[in-house]
């Protein structure tokens, strides 16, 4: 991966990525605490919704007689259609115990029957039955972990008779932080799909755009062209490598294009090349083009251009700029050298076709070219 760009952009998206991910990990973990502790706020506030709805539905004190749970008149041991109204006005799991024994439940055992007869685990036992303190955390229900709110039935006389019991299941809280992290990820998808194209948008105007001029113009000198001053923005790094470019074209001396003339018999195109130096003498060129850059195009059209040509191709041959090329192929245009005709395609702007003439055609020495 050797483009500049493309190592911009990806350390940019990888730091991008890592940063996300970064972010995502504090995320989770912070929503585990949360989530854990909405849970056990609802499991708390449901258990006193629910006691308050069985006070309503079933008035009286909670008693045991022959060996049932009974709430005033109404018998609560396998009162299976109040639980289940619990269970589905909260979303919850709903029990009530005779002591330590469920007698009625939404529970279910791993054969998929209600868990009646089944015991509570001795922590919460102690803490309820033998403390008579509300419970309220994780607890072991039936071999699951469920979030669970837990409080002591009372008779008349104080004596504690059982437990009501509201739980809600570890998957509770676990949708809850995947629901959050899933959409914390699509909204950092698209952030970072943004950031990207912005970061690319950034990279191609403002370093790889001016970095690319400075590259071409460069290229000009390096082929002999009188390349004009850059003015190119952008950071300030490359404000100094344009500067410096600027600094070297001042300084370059200007005879050190033009040294060596071609001659009329040297072949590669000299023979129209010379013809042309010697029309605009003593005046030279017209500002801007010089004899090295003009004989590397004369010897490229004259050994290489089979037919008609355009700026760019010719520009892919002798490695120069298009913008640049064409006011040569213009001035030999001018010359009578080359022949400029335009192209109309299906769609798009016409393209200009450059072909050869076979002779040059100039006026009396040291006049302009005719047109």
């Amino acid at each position: 991966m050797r483009s500049l760009k493309m190592q911009i952009l990806v350390l940019i998206l990888g730091s991008l990525f890592l940063l996300a991910v970064s972010f995502m990990a504090v995320l989770g973990w912070y929503m585990k605490d949360r989530a854990l502790a909405a849970a056990i706020i609802k499991a708390k506030t449901d258990l006193a919704t629910c006691s308050e709805i069985v006070d309503r539905t079933c008035p009286g004190s909670w008693r045991v007689e022959g060996g049932l749970l009974y709430k005033g008149s109404v018998e609560i041991t396998n009162n299976i259609p109040l639980v289940d109204h619990l269970a589905g006005l909260t979303g919850d799991t709903v029990t009530f115990f005779l002591g330590d024994t469920r007698v009625a439940t939404t529970v279910r055992g791993s054969t998929g029957e209600r868990a009646i007869g089944t015991k509570v685990s001795s922590v919460v036992a102690r803490k309820v039955l033998k403390e008579g303190q509300n419970y309220l955390g994780q607890a072991n229900v039936v071999g699951q972990i469920f979030q669970t709110a837990y409080r002591p039935l009372r008779a008349d006389n104080g004596t504690i008779v059982g437990m009501f019991y509201v739980g809600i299941s570890h998957n509770y809280d676990q949708e809850m932080i995947a629901d959050s992290l899933k959409k914390m990820a699509l909204l950092g998808g698209a952030l970072t799909v943004a950031v990207g194209l912005l970061a690319w948008f950034f990279v191609q105007r403002v370093i790889i755009e001016p970095l690319h001029n400075i590259t071409m113009s460069t290229r000009d000198v390096a082929a002999g062209h009188l390349a004009e001053k850059i003015d190119v923005g952008g950071p300030s790094e490359i404000g100094e490598l344009a500067g410096a470019f600027n600094q070297m074209v001042e300084r370059l001396p200007l005879s050190s294009f033009s040294e060596t003339r071609p001659s009329a018999d040297d072949g590669s195109g000299g023979d129209v090349l010379a013809r042309i130096c010697h029309s605009l003498e003593p005046k030279g060129l017209p500002k801007g083009l010089n004899e090295a850059t003009l004989r590397q195009i004369v010897v490229f059209l004259s050994d290489k251009a089979v037919g008609p040509v355009s700026a760019e191709e010719v520009a892919e041959g002798v490695r120069l700029t298009r913008v640049t090329v064409r006011r040569y192929l213009e001035f030999l245009e001018q010359c009578g050298a080359l022949k400029g005709e335009l192209k109309y395609g299906s769609v798009g702007r016409p393209v200009k076709l450059f072909s050869r003439t076979g002779q040059a055609v100039f006026t009396d020495a040291g006049a302009k070219p005719r047109e």
